[in-house]
């Protein structure tokens, strides 16, 4: 076993399979150039050493661009362009690459709706199964004051699109299994990861310590499988990326109340693991969802409605959802902080849930 950050457990996930199959390489805006960082949360820092790169180099009169040698160079680094970016990953998929993408934030999907929805998640449908889009596209996500068009959790539109995969790791441990597990997928798969999450060498403010032990041998995790971050008996809390985080330190402050809480990571959102949370919920008669993203058609109205529809028998009190509500991300920190769930809020709901 390692210890690793999440953003290396991310590193070590793309450069093993990297290694293992040829078709494998990363494209993106400054992925690994000199001085640079690795992509903009430093999980590409490296790369470019083991595997060949494209790259402007310095020389006397400036800077010269490394041409791209297409059988040696696997780490591309890319104009400031997602359209291209997203043709690039669906041309290159349909010919039989395996492209790991890296956007600098997660907001930039919305310059690549056409290829990511009509191109990469209907091709293989419409093709009747002949022609595979085995792409990759990370995205980092979550509010670190950086304003209204750098903060926002996105999950949400993707997972209403037929084709896509979805995820969303949240510790080092899953963030190399899923990964791996993404690479080695015939489908297009985005994979959401939380700015504060990441754990590298760029530091971010209110950023969490999610370092854990990876183990070295090779593993995947299977998609659509739930994980119970904590037991517990009274109300079902089912959160995912920095939330969870955020309901664990809620569920250790009501224990001491006497209100014990069951946290749910779902970390796969397409699929999703209804079961385990059903299960959870026929034991506590309780379920919270709390997620960044906004209230209204958040993932967590999809768990609500499945809930109601399936197993409302099972709910001694209505679903109680906490979320952002429905504005933009401010850039003052005060109202960021305001508008981001909290622990607090999220003990306070659950105070109001235990006493229904």
């Amino acid at each position: 076993m390692a210890v690793m950050s999440v953003a290396d457990a991310y590193r070590s996930a793309i450069a093993e399979e990297m290694r293992a199959d040829p078709a494998v390489y990363c494209l993106g805006e400054d992925e690994d150039i000199p001085g640079g960082m690795g992509g903009a949360f430093t999980v590409t820092k490296g790369l470019g050493d083991e595997f060949g790169a494209n790259v402007r180099v310095p020389t006397k009169h400036g800077f010269e661009t490394k041409g791209l040698d297409i059988a040696n160079d696997r780490v591309i680094n890319t104009p400031i362009s997602e359209i291209l970016l997203a043709g690039m990953c669906v041309g290159s998929a349909m010919a039989g690459m395996r492209p790991v993408a890296d956007l600098q934030y997660g907001d930039f999907l919305f310059c690549m709706m056409d290829q990511l929805v009509n191109q990469a998640a209907k091709m293989c449908y419409m093709s009747n199964g002949q022609v595979k889009i085995p792409m990759v596209m990370r995205a980092p996500c979550g509010a670190t004051n950086r304003g209204a068009q750098h903060a926002q959790s996105l999950e949400s539109y993707f997972i209403h699109v037929p084709g896509l995969k979805v995820i969303c790791p949240s510790t080092a441990f899953d963030a190399k299994g899923m990964m791996k597990q993404a690479i080695r997928d015939n489908n297009p798969v985005l994979v959401f990861e939380h700015k504060l999450l990441y754990g590298g060498k760029r530091k971010e403010a209110g950023q969490l310590s999610a370092l854990g032990e990876v183990p070295e041998m090779d593993y995947t995790i299977e998609f659509g499988k739930a994980a119970v971050r904590r037991e517990g008996r009274d109300i079902t809390i089912v959160a995912n990326m920095l939330m969870w985080y955020k309901a664990m330190q809620a569920a250790e402050e009501l224990e001491k109340e006497g209100i014990s809480c069951e946290i749910i990571d779902p970390r796969s959102l397409v699929p999703f693991d209804y079961d385990t949370v059903t299960a959870s919920v026929e034991k506590t008669g309780k379920l919270m969802i709390v997620h960044e993203d906004h209230y209204t058609g958040g993932w967590g109205a999809q768990l609500a409605s499945y809930m109601a529809e399936h197993a409302i028998q099972l709910l001694d009190a209505p679903v109680v959802r906490i979320a952002a509500p429905d504005c933009p991300i401010p850039f003052s920190p005060v109202l960021e902080n305001y508008v981001i769930p909290s622990k607090e809020r999220i003990a306070d709901a659950a105070r109001r849930l235990a006493k229904l």
